[in-house]
């Protein structure tokens, strides 16, 4: 369960850091969209969205960010909040809901539950 706990933790942190990728693309994009348009109201509306929605983008990849390298540290609280965030993204169609099972089903197994436990420190300094 050592791979599965590893796997777990390298997707949270790719999945998390394309999510604050993909913010940055989109204020980016809206901005620059921004500029090839003559109406100020507009630009200024497309600027709020444009700021919103990457900022809401980011505040939600963040939690993944620490929940992956927690549970790459072998961190009981990470173990805890990735079966959260995993519950949480099964909504997220299709890679969200397979990353969520995936998570889930590992993360409960009683053999990664000791990994977390007084075992975790062995195999840390492997």
């Amino acid at each position: 369960m050592d791979s599965h706990v590893k796997i777990i933790g390298i997707l949270y942190l790719v999945f998390s850091i394309l999510g604050i990728i993909g913010a940055l693309v989109l204020f980016l994009t809206l901005n620059l969209i921004g500029q090839f348009i003559d109406d100020s109201e507009v630009v200024a509306i497309l600027s709020i969205v444009a700021t919103v929605v990457a900022t809401v983008m980011a505040v939600c990849s963040v939690p993944g960010i620490i929940a992956g390298w927690g549970l790459l540290k072998y961190q009981e609280w990470a173990r805890i909040l990735t079966i959260i965030l995993s519950a949480l993204n099964i909504l997220n169609f299709p890679f969200g809901t397979a990353l969520g099972i995936y998570a889930i089903w590992a993360l409960v197994q009683p053999e990664t539950i000791d990994l977390f436990g007084s075992a975790a420190p062995n195999i840390q300094s492997r």
